[in-house]
């Protein structure tokens, strides 16, 4: 772990894709590579937060008055620190000091000039995600497979706990529109368990599980459980090691990008998206007929404000 002469030369060196280069890069450059290739929490990027909007104040501050100023415990803070590869805050702090001093230096645009190059740096990591997912849809067969499997199963269980509710009811919402019996389960435990165990006596052969970061034990629970009751697992998650990966027959994956203080989602949202087109053409003649079915009803009873906005 870095410390003293050591965290300053990193921190002077090391570049925002944490790799060595030289010392004339802006401090925004500079700090955001401290930041950068972290898996951080939400409370942990407070922190990184305060220390790019008051670096110039915030790199001199003891622990006590960082912890009071960011809103969190001590023990926080120390933990921030090792989790960025020093060996506690003073290391940090000493990583800080000559980028706060440089950025006093230079321009009096320093800080909004951080706070453009990170939504920017956040921007650019979700693209990079979204590349990696298409290069994964490269094989197509690989996704049409997983769709007809889908597209059989009857019920079809859509799981997502936590963060990842969002994931598994856009989905489910979509997948309703074209699949005669979707279940989507948002709760835990033995609520979980029971309606594993319905969707399995009614027919149901598969579960589609979202798992984002950051990843809950009852997700694990769950995709056992879902084993246990004989229904096999597709997983879409960030991983591509780990318990939950090792409990998924298939496994889909795509980054969330982790570099604002709550994760986004444009990758899995995509990733999910395409499975959804692959059920649509497993049985295309089903899905025509439940999407003008579905259209009926919405003109019927005028679900929308104007016409041709498409089943939602």
């Amino acid at each position: 772990m870095p410390s003293g002469q050591q965290a300053r030369a990193q921190a002077a060196a090391i570049t925002p894709g944490g790799q060595p280069g030289d010392q004339e890069r802006t401090p925004a450059d500079r700090i955001l590579a401290l930041f950068s290739g972290h898996r951080l929490s939400p409370g942990q990027r407070r922190i990184a937060q305060y220390l790019i909007d008051h670096l110039t104040d915030a790199a001199f501050l003891s622990i006590t008055e960082l912890a009071e100023r960011a809103g969190v415990s001590q023990p926080s803070v120390t933990r921030f620190a090792t989790s960025l590869g020093f060996s506690g805050y003073p290391a940090l702090r000493d990583a800080l000091q000559p980028i706060a001093l440089s950025a006093v230096a230079g321009s009096p645009e320093t800080r909004e000039e951080i706070r453009r190059n990170e939504l920017q740096a956040a921007v650019d990591a979700e693209i990079e995600n979204l590349e990696n997912v298409r290069r994964l849809l490269a094989d197509t067969n690989q996704v049409l497979d997983i769709g007809r499997e889908l597209a059989r199963s009857v019920p079809l269980t859509v799981l997502g706990l936590r963060i990842s509710v969002s994931l598994a009811e856009y989905f489910a919402y979509a997948a309703r529109r074209i699949h005669p019996d979707v279940r989507v389960v948002t709760r835990g435990g033995s609520v979980a368990y029971d309606a594993l165990l319905q969707s399995r006596a009614a027919g149901g052969t598969w579960v589609l599980a979202f798992a984002m970061p950051r990843h809950a034990k009852e997700t694990l629970a769950a995709l056992k459980a879902a084993r246990r009751t004989g229904l096999r697992v597709v997983l879409i998650t960030d991983m591509t090691l780990g318990p939950l990966v090792d409990e998924a027959d298939v496994v889909l994956t795509a980054a969330t990008g982790s570099r604002l203080v709550f994760d986004s989602y444009s990758a899995p949202g995509v990733l999910a998206a395409a499975l959804l087109q692959a059920m649509a053409d497993a049985d295309p003649e089903r899905t025509q007929a439940r999407l003008e079915s579905y259209e009926q009803v919405a003109d019927q009873h005028s679900f929308f404000l104007e016409e041709g906005s498409g089943s939602r």
